[in-house]
């Protein structure tokens, strides 16, 4: 019978057969993976699955087959530094949620996200919520960042999920897709899919006084459906996504800024950084791309050749 994993707590997993009916789950011992990844986790929130039913009263089944993927996210294993988890998988896009005040994301956060949202081809769109605690310091901040990453081609969007201001919004991007929900514990994950789905009444937790940092509520990635069309899986709060899976000559691709000019580089390997006639340098210097993008670009490329030695 074909299934949808909706829960994953570990050795669990909750699935939804293709005729309505929840399903708590166990790995069968000679499960077959279509996918070759090698990660802490074979099956994902997202996966498409085969289950046999074991016990019908108990609705308990066993998961025989993971189908393959159309997508996924992964992320460096928060147990393990030498594995990977699958955050998610078969998504149509990923949603960051990020704030500006208590705590603040910061722009190297976000673009670590919109790389491993790339390289993975899952369009990518953020919410910066808390509107309700921006001053115009905050708000300058914000419309520094909304024509700069509206114009590499992300939808950004401005809300207050504590008094429901941007909903109207964000339902249009989220109707009818299947939409991956991440971010920094505290900026308001729960409170704003509360918002759009009532009934589910998420536990919300302030951010912590002493540390200015979120407290995680979400222990385990979970998978809901919007009363007006479409899902959201909820993700335990990220401090840290690390790029994984990526060679260094790579991470210009993932920056759409910069896709534009890497065919005019006179070397195919150049890095952007002291190759001669580099077009992606020449483009900062006449600010086609934003000085503050190109930044995060040599931070993420030299944490990437620290990890090399």
């Amino acid at each position: 019978m074909k299934a949808t994993i909706y829960k994953s707590t570990g050795s669990w997993y909750t699935a939804k057969s293709s005729d309505d009916r929840m399903w708590q789950c166990r790995i069968a011992g000679k499960m077959k993976i279509e996918e070759d990844i090698t990660t802490t986790n074979p099956v994902a929130v997202g996966d498409e699955v085969e289950i046999e039913i074991e016990d019908e009263d108990q609705k308990i089944a066993t998961i025989t087959v993971v189908h393959d993927r159309n997508n996924y996210i992964i992320r460096a294993s928060p147990h393990s530094r030498f594995k990977n988890q699958v955050v998610a998988a078969n998504i149509d896009q990923a949603v960051l949620m990020a704030t500006l005040k208590e705590p603040k994301t910061s722009q190297g956060f976000i673009d670590r996200y919109l790389v491993s949202a790339a390289a993975y081809h899952v369009p990518a769109v953020i919410i910066l919520n808390k509107q309700d605690l921006y001053h115009s310091k905050e708000m300058s901040h914000f419309r520094e960042w909304e024509m700069m990453y509206k114009k590499i081609g992300y939808p950004v969007l401005l809300a207050s999920a504590l008094r429901e201001e941007g909903l109207e919004e964000i339902r249009n991007i989220l109707k009818d897709k299947t939409s991956l929900f991440a971010g920094h514990s505290g900026v308001g994950k729960s409170t704003l899919i509360n918002d759009l789905i009532p009934e589910l009444s998420l536990k919300i937790q302030t951010v912590s006084d002493w540390s200015g940092k979120g407290m995680h509520t979400t222990s385990f990635a979970e998978m809901f459906e919007l009363p007006f069309g479409g899902k959201i899986i909820d993700t335990p709060g990220i401090r840290e996504l690390g790029i994984v899976e990526m060679d260094k000559t790579e991470l210009s691709q993932y920056f759409l800024d910069m896709l534009p000019y890497l065919s005019d580089c006179r070397f195919n390997n150049c890095l952007h950084t002291n190759e001669p006639g580099c077009a992606v340098k020449k483009a900062v210097e006449k600010g086609d791309i934003n000085l503050a993008r190109y930044e995060s670009y040599l931070a993420m490329l030299s944490t990437m050749q620290e990890q090399e030695w």
